[in-house]
């Protein structure tokens, strides 16, 4: 048996899509089939058991974050996708074609003919309009809003056929739909029981359909008779599984516990492809970051910002969460990206943090914060890190508090908090730091709303070339350096590891599991 392992390294803005790691095809007409891991001809049947880093607090898909580490292959395994990615190329699946005539003005989406829910009903553009216009709506709560928002109105032409007017053109638009919900289509009867009963009963047209939930445990899933691009998928059955403790999620798979890990953690990347593992992994700019909520008090001031910026070692941050195998961001695009800057995003200087501290006590508040952390082994280890290199300076005091990951993205509408880890990473920057930094977006964590960097981030999204759009984002990591809305701690680590006898590890957009691909070679 052959074992291939990978580790892709391809620079932030190479291409405008996430490469797919371990496969050539990503779905549709042009897939080559799966690859990775086991080798041989795909088998069929037989069950998979998938690791996962967070447990879905509802099967909505408005709810569900697609990603890596928010439960992608959920959305993914129970309604499919309308298109992936794959080395800079759309890949169609649901749809047939997502084009634009105007630069990013409008877009005609055309869907696959014959389409059907798991329960038999139509999947067509009607039901399409339905889920987008669903996630605009403010009452919906969706993880996605800020992407379907940029949809002015949308207009159905026919059954497969489905015209958009964008709010302002975004040429690269289908970006923003395959990296988040919009690329995942539920029944509108379905969605319109209720949130109980669709948790209970989610309709999709996936290549999967929900056998059993118990929250907190396990997620059992089935194959889809009805699902469009037969002879996938291969298993049979798939059991999903959280595993938030890093050390215990890859000794369950080298021990055989499981069959794939969906990862975040470089030391656990680094561990496996030492094991010989197969090891995916999409280099990305970018990275993970401290979101400061400029909104309130204490980092509604900017000094309060820059101190903490200043105060981090990121080298001592790196040996502490991920034993030196991490990959610090120092600069918002790599050195290989016609966007890269010299400039720095942030740069460590205790004195400077001390005298900043020292300001704000004298104005009468010594800074203190609380950090709103997950129980992950990332999140903690990040989160205790900070607050004992922070311990070293006067002047500022840390409480952490121990968040669920669902109650995570309560806290992106309610913006609740002082600091918490996010993330803003990416193959091409657009629409991604749109979405993240725009003052007018609503996946702006940090709140803040800056006239010059909304500027640069409009008019590199609009621009006619790479050099226009290399001046814009440098504006963008002047603004970024100087207001401190985020401090960058690490690049991203969108990945998976499998066992030996796994093939068709394939990921899309933001390292989004497709379940589909998936074979287990017994």
């Amino acid at each position: 048996m052959v074992i291939h392992k990978t580790r892709l390294l391809v620079t932030a803005a190479v291409c405008c899509a996430t490469l797919v790691l371990g496969a050539c095809g990503g779905g549709g007409d042009s897939d080559p089939g799966p690859s990775s891991g086991a080798s041989g001809e795909p088998v069929v049947g037989g069950q998979g058991r998938i690791l996962t880093l967070s447990d879905p607090r509802s099967l909505d898909p408005a709810a569900l974050g697609n990603a890596y580490a928010t439960t992608g292959v959920v959305g993914n395994a129970l309604y499919g996708t309308l298109m992936t990615d794959s080395a800079g190329e759309i890949r169609y699946s649901m749809a047939e074609s997502f084009r634009t005539t105007d630069a990013g003005a409008t877009f005609e989406l055309r869907l696959r003919p014959g389409l059907v829910f798991s329960d038999g009903s139509p999947l067509d553009a009607e039901a399409v309009k339905f889920n987008w216009d669903r996630l605009k709506d403010p009452a919906t709560a969706a993880i996605s809003r800020s992407e379907a928002s940029m949809i002015a109105s949308a207009e159905v032409v026919d059954d497969t056929t489905l015209k958009i007017a964008m709010a302002t053109p975004v040429p690269k638009y289908a970006q923003a739909v395959l990296t988040s919900s919009m690329n995942w289509i539920a029944s509108p009867p379905a969605l319109e029981k209720g949130p109980q009963a669709f948790d209970a009963n989610p309709i999709g047209a996936g290549p999967f359909t929900l056998r059993s939930w118990t929250r907190q445990a396990a997620m059992e899933l089935v194959r889809n008779p009805r699902y469009w691009d037969a002879p996938k998928p291969y298993l049979d059955r798939l059991t999903l599984r959280a595993a938030l403790d890093s050390s215990q999620r890859l000794n369950t798979v080298l021990t055989g516990g499981a069959d794939v890990a969906i990862e975040s953690n470089w030391i656990n990347i680094d561990k496996a492809e030492q094991s010989g593992l197969p090891t995916n992994v999409i280099p990305s700019g970018g990275g993970i970051f401290l979101a400061l909520n400029t909104r309130r008090a204490p980092f509604g001031d900017v000094r309060a910002r820059q101190a903490i910026a200043a105060a981090i070692d990121m080298d001592a941050l790196n040996q502490a969460v991920y034993n030196g195998t991490g990959q610090p961001v120092g600069t918002l695009f790599s050195k290989a990206s016609p966007y890269h800057s010299d400039r720095p995003l942030a740069t460590t200087d205790r004195a400077r943090a001390q005298r900043l501290l020292d300001e704000i006590a004298a104005d009468g508040k010594p800074l203190s914060f609380v950090f709103s952390s997950v129980p992950t082994t990332d999140g903690k280890a990040i989160a205790e890190n900070i607050q004992a290199q922070l311990s070293g300076f006067t002047n500022v005091t840390v409480r952490i508090r121990t968040i669920e990951v669902t109650e995570l993205a309560a806290l992106r509408t309610t913006h609740d908090f002082d600091v918490l880890i996010s993330s803003a990473f990416f193959q091409d920057p657009e629409p991604r730091l749109w979405t993240t930094f725009h003052g007018s977006s609503a996946a702006n964590l940090s709140g803040l709303d800056d006239p010059a960097l909304n500027e640069s981030l409009v008019t590199a999204r609009a621009a006619a070339s790479d050099e226009e759009r290399k001046a814009a984002y440098d504006t963008l990591q002047e603004r970024l350096a100087e207001l401190t809305p985020v401090v960058f701690l690490a690049q991203a680590a969108p990945s998976a590891v499998s066992t030996r006898n796994v093939g068709g590890l394939v990921q899309y957009g933001l390292g989004s599991l497709q379940p589909e691909e998936l074979w287990v070679q017994n």
